[in-house]
């Protein structure tokens, strides 16, 4: 395999329609010149219209396949996508910084589905900050944020120094500046304003915007770069059908 292209893992779900979990992670990464891998932690029957039926794959058999591709390439960011409880997410996270301190983590919290069905749920918030504390992103919506932290949104230029990691808001469901994302740094509230084009709803847009990201942090870009430059993929492809499926391309 080539050396010339950072590797990037994602651990998240199939989704048999390709827009959103890892099919989509690997088109975004391909896109993005990254070494694509994946785990999947669930395999799903859902359209981009309709989620039905999750079944989720072993979490021993999920860090044993994280094990051997950590113990045989040089993996640059992983980004975690859906799973079942956050025993998994600390599992993985830990797993990972005992495998390569080093690796970047991206994670978006898959939550809920649009049709309300739920993943995880959030019942430690002691745990959850300890587990996030060990995460470099994290990237949910408005709903998200306020299910992972309770008043977020009220309290967000106090309450992000609470928090111990970087947040990228994205700005979907944002009422007062829609499509506007905000990523909290740690002494910073950086407003990342779309550009002036016509976007339509995307069936797993997260999941292309966090695995953006990540390339981009593969291909040694800052923090702020590789969220600006993601900001301009996921426009490109929101913008690229009137569907809730779209078009991959940079």
């Amino acid at each position: 395999m080539s050396t010339n292209r950072p590797f990037v893992l994602t651990i998240a779900g199939l989704d048999p329609s390709g827009g959103a979990g890892i099919l989509a992670d690997i088109k975004t990464f391909e896109q993005h010149k990254v070494n694509g891998f994946a785990v999947s932690t669930a395999n799903t029957i859902q359209t981009e219209n309709q989620f039905y039926e999750i079944q989720w794959t072993d979490l021993s058999f999920v860090i044993r396949s994280i094990e051997t591709l950590f113990l045989n390439y040089k993996i640059s960011v992983v980004k975690i996508g859906i799973l079942s409880s956050l025993y998994d997410l600390s599992r993985i996270v830990s797993t990972v910084r005992l495998l390569s301190p080093s690796t970047k983590i991206v994670w978006d919290p898959v939550l809920k589905s649009t049709t309300k069905f739920e993943f995880m749920n959030i019942k430690d918030y002691l745990d959850l900050n300890k587990i996030v504390s060990k995460i470099d992103l994290i990237t949910p919506n408005y709903h998200e944020i306020e299910i992972l932290f309770p008043g977020f949104i009220s309290k967000k230029n106090c309450i992000e120094k609470e928090i111990p990691t970087t947040i990228l808001l994205k700005g979907g469901h944002n009422e007062t500046a829609p499509g506007t994302d905000l990523l909290f740094l740690k002494n910073e509230i950086l407003e990342l304003v779309p550009l002036q084009k016509k976007c339509f709803e995307k069936h797993g847009s997260g999941c292309v915007l966090s695995s953006a990201i990540a390339s981009n942090l593969a291909l040694n870009q800052t923090l702020k770069e590789a969220c600006k430059n993601a900001k301009i993929y996921i426009e490109n492809y929101l913008s690229s059908t009137p569907t809730l499926i779209g078009y991959h391309y940079v």
